[in-house]
């Protein structure tokens, strides 16, 4: 696939600051748009004129009422054209790659799916560059791809650790822009999804925001001043020493009963393994809790304990506004959700403000999804402090 990246000229400090401002609180009025950028209405006419010559900013008609009048003429509301470029997010997984097309807010409008039948990255690119063709077919206007990787990503570009994959220093960046002819940015799964939802989900317009995530392992993300902190250990195993209770589960993964021990779907599974000599999925632990399954029911309430003791002491260090749960093992949050606030309740001053707390069973999609916000951050806008 030789590929030809649908971009835009590049942005100035000061065009970039207008492009993501409409972008994500768009459509704007001049007036409006000025003041949040404290700039005069000489300088954002200057702003914006290579913005709308470009095709990224479009004038669009005022919901209801009048145009206001700038210098004498009536002037419309600036919004992005969010269908102007498409965007490739790819979700590698130790058996699945999941991708997406995006438009330029975000909006999913394609997905593909393959399995990985080879953990060596020249297979891995190879799938990759199938997958960007196929899409590529589908939606040309295609403006960059990101990447979501379980592990340590160094520079949006090399997989420095993947433990999933069993990677190191795997400069996945350049593999996938040679097969592809796009442009390629790379990034730890979970930093990812957390961009996306401080962009345009669920922590939008928040100032202090929390990602967690609980699947296979156990993800941290967090937002202050509106953006994410990146911290040396992300994806290192985060809550694998992190003990919730001294006298809880030993299990193949963490520290005896850490974060990691009570709470990932492997080592749930792994202990009612133990003690019952037969395998269940994940979904099957959860339905056999609800039945009143003694093993069962006692480690789900051991997990969920876990969960809304970590929930608490994320809330009293980084006393974030909200904190979303997210990946595939908060099921949980509906099988034993009232133990879960409960022990929140329980683990906070009787004065605290009270946390926001969103669930959302996240499958690949929405991550794969997060690459692509990076994409669009980063390739495309130049917001390369995000």
């Amino acid at each position: 696939m030789t590929a030809v990246a649908a971009s835009w000229l590049p942005l100035s400090p000061g065009e970039r600051s207008v492009a993501i401002e409409v972008l994500l609180a768009g459509p704007l009025s001049r007036t409006e748009l000025a003041r949040r950028l404290d700039l005069s209405a000489g300088s954002l006419t200057r702003l914006t004129k290579p913005l709308i010559e470009s095709g990224l900013l479009v004038e669009v008609p005022e919901a209801g009422g009048p145009a206001e009048t700038r210098q004498g003429r009536p002037s419309q509301p600036l919004d992005v054209v969010a269908e102007s470029r498409s965007f490739i997010g790819f979700k590698i997984t130790d058996d699945m790659v999941y991708g997406v097309v995006t438009t330029l807010r975000s909006e999913i409008v394609a997905r593909c799916d393959r399995p990985v039948t080879s953990h060596e990255p020249a297979g891995v690119v190879d799938l990759l560059g199938e997958m960007a063709e196929e899409l590529a077919d589908r939606h040309p206007r295609l403006a960059g791809i990101g990447i979501g990787v379980g592990g340590l990503v160094e520079d949006r570009a090399v997989v420095g650790e993947s433990p999933f994959l069993g990677w190191r220093d795997v400069p996945l960046a350049e593999l996938v822009q040679e097969r592809t002819g796009l442009p390629v940015v790379v990034e730890n799964d979970v930093a990812a999804l957390v961009e996306a939802e401080t962009w345009f989900g669920a922590g939008r317009g928040l100032d202090r925001f929390v990602v967690l995530t609980i699947g296979a392992g156990i993800g941290y993300g967090l937002v202050l001043g509106g953006k994410r902190v990146p911290y040396a250990e992300e994806d290192r195993g985060f809550g694998r020493h992190w003990i919730i209770n001294p006298d809880g589960p030993l299990t193949p993964d963490g520290e005896r009963g850490s974060a990691v021990s009570l709470l990932t779907i492997p080592n749930i599974r792994y202990q009612i393994r133990a003690a019952t000599g037969r395998e269940h999925s994940y979904e099957e632990i959860l339905g056999l809790a609800v039945e009143g399954e003694p093993m069962c029911a006692r480690v789900v309430d051991e997990a969920a304990v876990a969960l809304g003791t970590l929930v608490a002491h994320i809330a009293n260090f980084a006393m974030p506004q909200k904190i979303l749960l997210a990946g595939e093992g908060v099921g949980l949050m509906g099988v034993a959700g009232n133990t879960v606030e409960d022990t929140v309740r329980a683990r906070r001053h009787p004065l605290a403000t009270p946390v926001e707390l969103e669930t959302r069973v996240s499958d690949f999609h929405d991550w794969a999804r997060g690459a692509a916000v990076l994409a669009i951050q980063v390739l495309v806008l130049g917001a390369a402090d995000v």
